[in-house]
């Protein structure tokens, strides 16, 4: 996978999208942290492609939740716990 900063982006976008061509994709950095994802794609598989990251994102996304939720103990409520919370906060927001 090929890394490029921003600054080197917007100074030499055919160098990026010639590695993108090589290397399928590139990521994209702005003071050494990665930023943006470019990879290819065809517009035959874009919406494919749009789907699949978006489902990706939203597994990551869960994933990220459970793990938090086993560290701060609130994997072990019951279901009537869990019931208790959602009331609450429904009656909060009115």
């Amino acid at each position: 996978m090929k890394f490029v900063t921003v600054r080197d982006f917007r100074i030499r976008p055919g160098s990026v999208w010639d590695s993108l061509e090589k290397n399928k994709e590139v990521v994209i950095t702005s003071n050494g942290k990665p930023i943006a994802l470019l990879t290819g794609v065809s517009d035959v598989a874009l919406d494919d492609a749009l789907m699949a990251l978006r489902r990706a994102k939203a597994e990551l996304a869960v994933s990220r939740m459970r793990k938090a939720a086993i560290q701060k103990g609130l994997s072990k409520f019951t279901t009537k716990e869990i019931e208790t919370e959602i009331t609450a906060t429904r009656k909060m927001r009115k």
